[in-house]
């Protein structure tokens, strides 16, 4: 099959662009390339442009009229940063977001699977959530991704639109094969700073939030490997029908689905992994929660192995060594990608 992906030289739509390659489909490259790297489309179908650009849009789908899904991974997607530039998340994600769905119904491509985030939900006794715990989103970006799911229901209900909206609970690693993998050179999250101070370019690693309700007072989270989540996604493709016959809400071609493995760990429990892995102790500086953080949760996962069959495989000392490999390579494979292209 050939699938659209949004966001496609991102480092989770790479990823996803990959496992659908390994899987025999054709991934169509569709990124504004503002976050994104252009290294990362390598050879596959590109379109340089926004998603809310309707012209570039029925450009590529009458140039690719057999595209039978989109995944659409294109957004901002920095907490921090989302509380500093409301606006710019609102628009990039939600706006640019509801234009580019309604002209996927006009041109009759009505399959779509949605980048969620688990980051919409609120904070529940024992921090398990399934896809109907009560949701609290607490940053704009949370917020962007709460109204796109909002939408994305209602559009499936108003016009021709199927969708499967997938929560993404907390990705880790790289392409086991080194292809693509976390491309920001500051990260903002846990595991990019971790392996900043491990290679040497941090002097130390800044742990935000210590006094909240857990077992010891450090956030909780679901740390999946990208490549599972990747794989996630070919599965929803392959059996988007059967997904969406099976896992409709009130009669309505719509779904919601959480990606994690089932299992909560803290942040200081993840900085005990990585030094194992790493074999070295990190220096951590503890400090308060920066804007928009969340205490956090963990997914029950049931519903994406009942409908996807789909559960996890790669553990996290898994993604911790994927991402400190790539972490030493990443510059060396991007500038090998870059060279070429040209």
């Amino acid at each position: 099959m050939k699938i659209l992906i949004t966001g496609g030289a991102g480092y989770i739509g790479s990823t996803i662009a990959s496992a659908l390659e390994d899987a025999g489909h054709t991934p169509v490259i569709l990124d504004s390339l503002i976050t994104g790297r252009k290294e990362f489309i390598r050879d596959r179908i590109f379109y340089h442009a926004d998603i809310a650009d309707r012209a570039m849009v029925r450009k590529l789908f009458s140039e690719h009229p057999d595209i039978e899904a989109t995944i659409h991974c294109a957004a901002l997607i920095v907490v921090p940063d989302s509380v500093s530039r409301p606006y710019d998340y609102y628009t990039e994600n939600v706006v640019k977001s509801m234009t580019f769905f309604k002209l996927l119904s006009e041109i009759n491509y009505p399959k779509l699977v949605f980048s969620s985030s688990a980051a919409i939900y609120d904070a529940v006794p024992g921090f398990m959530v399934t896809e109907e715990s009560p949701l609290r989103p607490l940053s704009p970006y949370s917020r962007s991704k709460f109204m796109m799911e909002m939408i994305l229901r209602d559009f499936c209900v108003a016009y021709n639109l199927q969708g499967i909206a997938l929560r993404y609970f907390n990705p880790i690693g790289a392409d086991p094969q080194m292809r693509t993998g976390l491309h920001i050179r500051y990260p903002s999250h846990l595991i990019g700073k971790l392996v900043q101070v491990a290679l040497g370019h941090e002097p130390v690693f800044y742990l935000t939030g210590v006094d909240w309700p857990t077992r010891d007072g450090s956030a909780i989270r679901d740390y999946l490997h990208v490549w599972d989540l990747a794989q996630a996604h070919v599965a929803a493709i392959e059996k988007f029908d059967q997904v969406i016959a099976n896992g409709r809400e009130d009669d309505i071609n719509y779904t919601v689905i959480n990606l994690g493995t089932g299992t909560g760990v803290t942040v200081k429990e993840f900085i005990e992994d990585f030094e194992k892995v790493y074999g070295a102790k990190i220096l951590v500086v503890e400090q308060p929660p920066r804007p928009g953080d969340v205490v956090g949760a963990y997914a029950n996962a049931d519903k994406a192995y009942r409908l996807l069959g789909w559960k996890t495989k790669l553990s996290i000392a898994d993604g911790i060594s994927d991402a400190l490999k790539w972490g030493r390579v990443r510059d060396t494979i991007i500038h090998y990608l870059s060279v070429k292209m040209c």
